[in-house]
């Protein structure tokens, strides 16, 4: 809770807006939380600690009731290395830029070295004594990892030298946090017919952190997008409560391994059983060439529904279907039981796990499509028209 005082400073950047300022609402959670006050909602600088308490108090100035009854906060820890200091890769006598020339891989030691490189392979090069590598890459990704292993591992983007590597110096600043404190933020509206049976929307907002002191990954479309999409409708519901419950869960530590809705389904705050169905929205900022929604063909019945909004409304160019699989936060809960689809959007930015993923290059040209898909597909699950 020491962290709670920051709510108030920033509640002020977003406005409450009504049912048809959707998009202004959606675009201004993205501005806000892929901006640099939130570093990336990460593992440093208190990113998602911040971003936990800026979002626990829109939950309470929208009105929804904290789903264990006594705290919107549900509180875990699980392992993570992280890069909060030095982050300096000189090549060939050039410095170069973290982000847009290289990264360090996420499971590397931290390292102060120099020295020179031998060729491994095509795009390897290795100083075998100081266990420093250098990998080319044709994407900078960045991920997360739980611990560290013996080696420093820089990746380089491929053209950011005008040859091969031979001689390098680096200073890289890693520390293992062995238990990196956690929360999910768990909200309802009350039903007003039959408050015991669930729909929840999920959508992580965590993201990759910062890499150094200077470089952070802002994750606008993952997924500042997906949260905006679910806010909006946290918005829209605490003014319209439905015949059931509507849930909203906002997870961390995706990006570490699904670790909040994993944690969630083992620690649940209601029975599971009483969920009819999960919506997981994740990299929901694009759109353009329509939808992919995973578990569709796992649960075909709720699937139709949702293309039959779709058509009714005359909404998204396509929705897709894919198999199971565990590639977001609806999957422990499709494990356990649950109901559950994930579903991303399609067309426009490439950026993804790098610097690049930026709220001023994300177009969400959807985000209003999208909210009415999910009024429409909530309203069959519960046994009514789609059409308002």
């Amino acid at each position: 809770m020491r962290y709670r005082h920051l709510s108030i400073l920033i509640l002020w950047i977003i406005p409450a807006t009504g049912f048809s300022q959707s998009l202004e609402l959606g675009r201004s959670f993205v501005d806000t939380l892929s901006s640099q006050t939130f570093w990336g909602r990460g593992y440093t600088k208190d990113g998602m600690h911040r971003a936990a308490v800026f979002l626990e108090g829109k939950f309470r100035e929208y009105g929804l009731q904290p789903l264990s009854k006594k705290d919107y906060f549900q509180e875990y820890s699980y392992p993570v290395n992280t890069f909060p200091g030095k982050m300096s890769v000189q090549l060939n006598g050039l410095d170069l830029i973290p982000g847009k020339d290289f990264i360090i891989s996420a499971e590397s030691s931290g390292a102060v070295a120099s020295g020179e490189l031998e060729q491994a392979d095509s795009v390897t090069f290795i100083d075998r004594m100081n266990k420093v590598i250098v990998a080319l890459r044709p994407k900078l990704t960045m991920d997360v990892s739980e611990r560290a292993e013996a080696y420093t591992l820089v990746l380089l983007k491929e053209g950011a030298l005008n040859k091969d590597p031979f001689k390098y110096k680096i200073a890289v600043e890693n520390k293992e946090v062995k238990k990196f404190e956690a929360r999910n933020i768990c909200g309802m509206v009350k039903g007003n017919a039959v408050p015991d049976s669930f729909i929840f929307i999920t959508a992580h907002y965590d993201h990759l952190g910062g890499l150094g002191a200077d470089v952070f990954f802002p994750g606008a479309n993952d997924n500042a997008s997906g949260v905006s999409l679910l806010m909006n409708l946290a918005q829209y519901y605490a003014k319209h409560p439905q015949r059931y419950s509507i849930g909203f869960l906002l997870f961390s530590g995706e990006e570490a391994g699904l670790k909040g809705s994993e944690y969630f389904t083992e620690h649940p705050t209601v029975d599971l059983k009483k969920i009819r169905f999960l919506t997981n929205t994740d990299l929901a900022g694009t759109g353009v060439d329509g939808i992919t929604v995973v578990n569709a063909s796992e649960f075909p019945a709720e699937f139709e529904m949702l293309k039959e909004v779709n058509s009714e409304k005359q909404l998204l160019k396509a929705i897709n279907s894919r198999g199971k699989a565990a590639n977001s936060d609806h999957y422990f809960f499709t494990e356990k039981g649950v109901p559950s689809f994930f579903f991303y959007t399609l067309g426009g930015i490439s950026a993804y796990h790098d610097i690049f993923d930026r709220s001023e290059t994300l177009p969400m040209n959807e985000h209003e499509d999208l909210f009415k898909l999910m009024l429409g597909f909530n309203r069959k699950l519960m046994g009514m028209n789609s059409l308002e």
